[in-house]
Protein backbone atom coordinates (compact mmCIF):
# COMPACT_ATOMS: atom_id res chain seq x y z
CA UNK A 1 0.00 0.00 0.00
CA UNK A 2 1.45 3.54 -0.90
CA UNK A 3 2.18 5.61 1.91
CA UNK A 4 0.66 9.46 1.46
CA UNK A 5 3.29 11.89 0.47
CA UNK A 6 4.15 14.29 3.30
CA UNK A 7 2.93 17.24 1.19
CA UNK A 8 -0.81 16.13 1.31
CA UNK A 9 -1.49 17.10 4.05
CA UNK A 10 -1.11 20.83 2.44
CA UNK A 11 -3.38 20.37 -0.25
CA UNK A 12 -6.42 22.60 0.70
CA UNK A 13 -4.63 25.23 2.17
CA UNK A 14 -3.41 28.49 0.41
CA UNK A 15 -0.93 29.44 2.40
CA UNK A 16 2.49 28.11 3.74
CA UNK A 17 4.80 29.01 6.66
CA UNK A 18 8.21 28.57 5.43
CA UNK A 19 10.29 28.53 7.94
CA UNK A 20 14.35 29.08 6.70
CA UNK A 21 17.33 29.23 9.07
CA UNK A 22 19.77 31.65 9.54
CA UNK A 23 23.79 31.05 9.90
CA UNK A 24 23.08 31.18 13.54
CA UNK A 25 20.19 28.44 13.64
CA UNK A 26 17.32 30.85 14.27
CA UNK A 27 14.18 30.21 12.53
CA UNK A 28 12.34 32.40 10.28
CA UNK A 29 8.82 31.85 9.34
CA UNK A 30 7.01 33.19 6.71
CA UNK A 31 3.55 33.02 5.26
CA UNK A 32 3.79 32.46 0.79
CA UNK A 33 1.55 31.40 -1.37
CA UNK A 34 2.72 28.00 -2.90
CA UNK A 35 1.55 25.17 -5.34
CA UNK A 36 2.20 21.86 -5.47
CA UNK A 37 3.06 19.86 -9.17
CA UNK A 38 3.98 16.46 -8.43
CA UNK A 39 6.32 15.53 -5.41
CA UNK A 40 7.55 19.27 -5.07
CA UNK A 41 6.07 22.98 -4.36
CA UNK A 42 6.71 25.93 -5.69
CA UNK A 43 7.13 29.26 -4.29
CA UNK A 44 7.74 32.97 -5.62
CA UNK A 45 9.26 35.23 -4.31
CA UNK A 46 12.18 38.06 -5.03
CA UNK A 47 15.30 36.98 -5.63
CA UNK A 48 17.03 39.38 -2.74
CA UNK A 49 14.34 38.24 0.18
CA UNK A 50 16.41 37.20 2.96
CA UNK A 51 14.77 33.43 2.22
CA UNK A 52 16.45 33.33 -0.65
CA UNK A 53 19.51 33.82 0.58
CA UNK A 54 19.08 31.92 3.81
CA UNK A 55 18.12 29.07 0.97
CA UNK A 56 21.54 29.18 -0.24
CA UNK A 57 23.18 29.02 2.84
CA UNK A 58 21.20 25.88 4.36
CA UNK A 59 18.26 24.63 2.06
CA UNK A 60 16.74 23.18 4.96
CA UNK A 61 13.21 24.19 5.56
CA UNK A 62 10.51 23.75 7.58
CA UNK A 63 6.69 23.89 6.49
CA UNK A 64 3.46 24.35 7.54
CA UNK A 65 -0.05 25.11 6.65
CA UNK A 66 -0.83 28.18 7.87
CA UNK A 67 -3.43 31.68 7.49
CA UNK A 68 -2.95 34.83 6.05
CA UNK A 69 -0.79 35.88 9.00
CA UNK A 70 1.61 33.23 9.56
CA UNK A 71 -0.69 31.37 12.06
CA UNK A 72 0.44 27.64 11.84
CA UNK A 73 -2.89 25.57 11.19
CA UNK A 74 -0.88 22.31 10.96
CA UNK A 75 2.00 20.09 11.83
CA UNK A 76 5.42 20.93 10.75
CA UNK A 77 7.02 18.56 7.67
CA UNK A 78 10.79 18.95 6.94
CA UNK A 79 11.71 19.57 3.82
CA UNK A 80 14.42 20.84 1.40
CA UNK A 81 14.35 24.06 -0.67
CA UNK A 82 16.65 25.10 -3.89
CA UNK A 83 16.28 28.73 -6.08
CA UNK A 84 15.70 27.33 -9.55
CA UNK A 85 17.76 28.50 -12.37
CA UNK A 86 15.54 31.13 -14.60
CA UNK A 87 15.35 28.69 -17.59
CA UNK A 88 13.24 26.42 -15.17
CA UNK A 89 10.62 29.07 -14.17
CA UNK A 90 7.88 28.01 -16.66
CA UNK A 91 6.62 24.94 -14.61
CA UNK A 92 6.62 27.16 -11.27
CA UNK A 93 5.46 30.37 -12.80
CA UNK A 94 2.52 27.63 -14.61
CA UNK A 95 1.97 26.06 -11.35
CA UNK A 96 1.47 29.01 -9.65
CA UNK A 97 -1.12 30.62 -12.50
CA UNK A 98 -2.88 27.12 -12.02
CA UNK A 99 -3.79 27.98 -8.50
CA UNK A 100 -4.50 31.22 -7.99
CA UNK A 101 -5.58 32.09 -11.46
CA UNK A 102 -6.08 36.26 -11.57
CA UNK A 103 -4.46 36.51 -8.24
CA UNK A 104 -1.10 35.48 -8.67
CA UNK A 105 -0.77 37.24 -12.01
CA UNK A 106 -2.45 40.32 -10.54
CA UNK A 107 0.24 40.12 -7.55
CA UNK A 108 3.00 40.33 -9.97
CA UNK A 109 1.74 43.07 -12.06
CA UNK A 110 1.14 44.95 -9.23
CA UNK A 111 5.11 44.80 -8.19
CA UNK A 112 5.68 46.12 -11.88
CA UNK A 113 3.15 48.47 -11.69
CA UNK A 114 4.81 49.73 -8.35
CA UNK A 115 7.66 50.21 -10.25
CA UNK A 116 9.53 47.29 -7.97
CA UNK A 117 12.40 45.94 -9.31
CA UNK A 118 11.67 42.78 -8.46
CA UNK A 119 13.81 40.14 -10.07
CA UNK A 120 12.18 37.30 -9.51
CA UNK A 121 12.38 34.10 -8.07
CA UNK A 122 11.09 30.91 -7.70
CA UNK A 123 11.59 28.21 -4.84
CA UNK A 124 11.52 24.48 -5.19
CA UNK A 125 10.73 22.57 -2.20
CA UNK A 126 10.98 18.49 -2.10
CA UNK A 127 10.67 16.75 0.94
CA UNK A 128 13.25 14.79 3.07
CA UNK A 129 11.58 11.73 3.25
CA UNK A 130 10.21 10.81 0.08
CA UNK A 131 11.18 7.14 -0.83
Amino acid sequence: MNEPHPFDALENYNYLSLTTYRRSGEAVPTPVWFARSGDALYVFTDVESGKVKRIRNDPRVTLASCDMRGRVRGESIEAAARVLDEHKFGVADETLVQKYGWQYRASRAYLRFRGKDVRSAFLEISSRNTD
